[in-house]
C-alpha cells in the first residue's frame, strides 16, 4: 500500500524519536504511581457524583497516597515497569494487572478490617472507590502502554528496508532472541517466522508467528518470503546438527547468526551486538576435544616449560593453553620481536600470569640457547619453531634447512645434555611422502628426534607430533581468503581440485599436550583430522559467510599449483600404519626404521657444508636422506634424473 507523502514523513519523524529516546525505568515506574494517584481522585469524585461529602474533603488525598503506595510496593515487587513500553508484550500486560489485583486485594482487606476494628479514619476507604480505581487504573495502565507500543509500530511498520529473519528455536531462547531482534530498530529485522525441530509445534504460532520445520530451509521458501538471515537460538543442539543447519542456510544465500551462551550476555541481558556471524569452524561442526587433564596437569605441574616459535600461532596457542596448568615457569623463545611483545601483553594483561619470561632467541644459534637451557633448566620442550611457508622455502631451501633442521638438531643435543624430561616437536603432513622443500625439512626433523631418541646413555623422550592445516594459523589460506574478500575479491585459489586437512588451533594445541604427556618415546603421533576439505569449496563458504555471492559478488579465480605443492595432503606414507591410544583422536605412527647414527651423521655433514652447496646440490642431499622425497618444482628436475640413474 503506498502511503501520502505527509504520513511517511511522520512515521519517519516519529521512528527517530523512538531511536533517540528510551524511557528509563525510574520514569516509568514514576509515571504509574502518577497514574494510580490521579485514577484514584477520579474514582473518588465519580463515586460521590462530584459532590464529596464533608467529612471526606480532608481525607480523601491522604487515602489517595495510601493506595499509591500499595499499588507501587506490589509494583516494585513484580516488576511491572522494567518492559521497554514500545514492546509490550503479554507477559508485560499480565504483570500490570498482577500489580493492579494483588494492590486493590490488600486494600479492601485493609477498609475491611479497619471497619472491624475502627482502626482510624483514614483506613475508611469505601470499597466501591477502590473497585472503581482498580477497573480504571488497570485500564489506563493497559491502554498507555498499547498505544505507545501502536504508535511504535505505526513508525517502524513500513520501513523497507527491515531484513527479514527466521529463527532457528521456537523454545525459551526463541523466544528471548525474538524480543532482543525486534526491540532495537536499528538493527532493522522483522521475524518472519521460527523453525524448530519439535513436530509438536509445527503449524503453530508464538505470538502471532508461524512456527515451521527444517523443511522450509528451501530455495523456493526462502526467495518467496525473501527471507534474508537465520538466527540460531537453540541450547541443545549437536555439533553435527548445527553444522548441517548452517550449511544448508550459508547454500541458501542467508546470512548466519549464533546466539551466545547465556553465561556471556552482558550483565544477564542479551543484546543485539552479541549477536556474531557463526564463522568457518562452526560450518566445518568440529567436535570439542576431550582430554585426560588429570595426565596432563601432573605432567606440567611445577615443571619449567620452554615454547620454541612460541609467537607463532601454534607456539602461542600453547603458552595460552599453559595459563590453565600449575607449571612454574613458561620460557617463551622466538627470533621475532614484535610478535612476542604482543604475546606477552596478552598473557600479563587478559590472564595475569607473571610466570611467562621473554626470551628472544634463534634456535639456530647454539651459544644462545645452550645460555637459556644452563640459565632456565627447562624440564619439558614444546618445540614449534620452524619456516612453514611452502613457496617461499622452495625458493630458499638453505634456510629451511638451516633453521628448520638446524635448529630442531641444536634443541634436540641441549634436550640430552641438559636432561630434559620431555621434547615435544610439532611436525606437519606436509612432511609425508613430501613434495616441498618445506615438507622434506621437517621429514628430515622428524628423523633427527627420532634419531636422538635412539641414542643411549639419556632419559630425554622424544614425542613427535603430526598434523595438518590449522584454522587461522599466520598466514594460511583462511586469513588470506578472508583479506581477499574485504578487500572486494578476487579469492585466489591454487587449483579446483586442491584438498587439505584443516584443525582449529586450540584443538591441534590439545592434543599436543594430551599426546605429549601420553608417549613414553620415540612416538609419532598422528592426529585424526576429519575428511579433507576441498579448498574450492572453502572459498565459496567464505564468501558466502560474509555475505557475498560467489562469482558473482566475489569472483574465484585459480591461479594454478605453485612449486612443492600437492594436489592432496597425507598423514601417513604408503608404507606406514597407525595403531590406537586411548584418545580416540591420537594414533601412533608404526615408522620405517633407521640408523639413526648415520641419519645424525649426512645431517651434520649437510649443516656443516651448507652454504658451499647450489640449490639443486641442497635438493639432491635432502633426496639422498628422503628417497620418497618427490619434488614438483621444474628448478629441480635434474635432481630426479640423477637419482634414477
Amino acid at each position: 500500500m503506498v502511503y501520502p507523502a505527509w504520513i511517511m514523513n511522520m512515521r519517519r519523524k516519529t521512528l527517530n524519536f523512538f531511536n533517540r529516546h528510551s524511557v528509563p525505568r525510574w520514569t516509568v515506574f514514576l509515571v504509574d504511581a502518577s497514574v494510580v494517584f490521579f485514577a484514584f481522585i477520579v474514582a473518588y469524585v465519580l463515586r460521590f457524583n462530584f459532590d464529596l461529602p464533608e467529612d471526606r474533603e480532608h481525607i480523601f488525598i491522604y487515602q489517595a497516597l495510601i493506595a499509591t503506595a500499595v499499588y507501587a510496593g506490589f509494583g516494585l515487587v513484580f516488576k511491572s515497569y522494567s518492559g521497554l513500553l514500545r514492546h509490550t508484550t503479554l507477559t508485560d500486560i499480565t504483570l500490570v494487572f498482577v500489580v493492579t489485583t494483588c494492590s486493590v486485594i490488600v486494600l479492601v482487606i485493609l477498609s475491611s478490617l479497619n471497619q472491624w476494628l475502627r482502626w482510624v479514619a483514614i483506613l475508611a476507604i469505601p470499597q466501591s472507590i477502590l473497585l472503581i480505581h482498580y477497573v480504571a487504573v488497570s485500564l489506563f495502565l493497559f491502554f498507555g502502554r498499547i498505544l505507545i507500543k501502536l504508535i511504535f509500530l505505526f513508525a517502524t511498520g513500513t520501513v523497507r528496508n527491515k531484513k527479514r529473519v527466521l529463527i532457528y528455536g521456537a523454545g525459551e531462547l526463541g523466544f528471548v532472541v525474538k524480543r532482543v531482534v525486534l526491540s532495537d530498530p536499528r538493527y532493522g529485522f522483522h521475524v518472519s517466522g521460527f523453525i524448530d525441530d519439535d513436530r509438536s509445534l509445527q503449524g503453530k504460532k508464538i505470538n502471532g508467528i508461524n512456527v515451521y520445520g527444517p523443511s522450509i530451509l528451501s530455495p523456493e521458501f526462502i526467495e518467496k518470503n525473501k527471507i534474508e538471515s537465520l538466527i540460531i537460538a537453540i541450547k541443545s543442539l549437536s555439533v553435527d546438527r548445527k553444522s548441517s543447519i548452517i550449511r544448508s542456510s550459508v547454500n541458501l544465500g542467508l546470512e548466519v547468526l549464533d546466539t551466545p551462551e547465556v553465561d556471556k550476555w552482558v550483565a544477564g541481558q542479551l543484546r543485539m551486538p552479541q549477536f556474531k556471524r557463526v564463522d568457518l569452524e562452526d560450518l566445518l561442526g568440529r567436535k570439542p576435544i576431550k582430554l585426560n587433564i588429570g595426565l596432563i596437569k601432573k605432567g606440567l605441574e611445577d615443571k619449567t616449560i620452554l615454547i620454541t616459535g612460541a609467537a607463532g600461532s601454534i607456539g602461542s596457542e600453547i603458552a595460552r593453553q599453559m595459563t590453565s596448568f600449575q607449571c612454574d615457569r613458561v620460557l617463551l623463545v622466538d627470533q621475532a620481536e614484535t610478535p612476542l611483545f604482543y604475546i606477552q601483553n596478552e598473557l600479563r594483561e587478559k590472564f595475569l600470569d607473571i610466570r611467562f619470561q621473554i626470551l628472544p632467541a634463534d634456535v639456530t644459534n647454539a651459544s644462545r640457547m645452550e645460555q637459556i637451557f644452563s640459565e632456565h633448566g627447562p624440564d619439558i620442550v614444546f618445540h614449534a619453531a620452524a619456516y612453514k611457508h611452502v613457496s617461499l622455502m622452495e625458493e630458499n631451501p638453505h634456510e629451511a634447512i638451516r633453521v628448520n633442521v638446524g635448529g630442531t638438531k641444536v634443541m634436540t643435543d641441549l634436550a640430552i645434555k641438559y636432561e630434559v624430561e620431555k621434547f615435544v616437536m610439532i611436525s606437519t603432513d606436509k612432511s609425508v611422502n613430501p613434495s616441498s622443500v618445506m615438507g622434506a625439512s621437517k621429514r628430515l626433523c622428524e628423523k633427527v628426534v627420532q634419531a636422538s631418541a635412539r641414542k643411549e646413555g639419556h632419559n630425554t623422550q622424544f614425542i613427535i607430533t603430526r598434523f595438518g592445516n590449522v584454522i587461522g594459523s599466520n598466514g594460511s589460506v583462511i586469513p588470506i581468503f578472508s583479506r581477499q574478500i574485504e578487500n572486494g575479491g578476487p579469492v585466489t585459489v591454487t587449483h579446483p581440485e586442491v584438498y587439505r586437512y584443516f584443525m582449529t588451533i586450540p584443538e591441534a594445541c590439545q592434543l599436543v599436550l594430551e599426546a605429549g604427556f601420553m608417549g613414553q618415546g620415540g612416538e609419532i603421533f598422528v592426529f585424526d583430522m576429519g575428511q579433507q576439505v576441498k579448498i574450492a569449496d572453502l572459498a565459496r563458504a567464505m564468501i558466502k559467510l560474509s555475505g557475498f555471492i560467489p562469482d558473482k559478488d566475489i569472483q574465484i579465480v585459480y591461479t594454478g599449483l605453485r612449486p612443492g605443492e600437492k594436489l592432496y595432503e597425507e598423514l601417513l606414507t604408503d608404507s606406514e600404519k597407525t595403531i590406537p591410544t586411548h584418545h580416540e583422536k591420537i594414533k601412533i605412527a608404526q615408522v620405517e626404521e633407521i640408523d639413526g647414527e648415520i641419519v645424525l651423521e649426512h645431517i651434520d655433514w649437510l649443516l656443516r657444508d651448507l652454504y658451499t652447496l647450489c640449490s639443486c646440490e641442497v635438493v639432491q642431499a635432502i633426496k639422498d636422506l628422503i628417497p620418497e622425497y618427490q619434488t614438483t618444482n621444474g628448478k629441480f628436475r635434474e635432481v630426479h634424473s640423477k637419482s634414477h640413474k
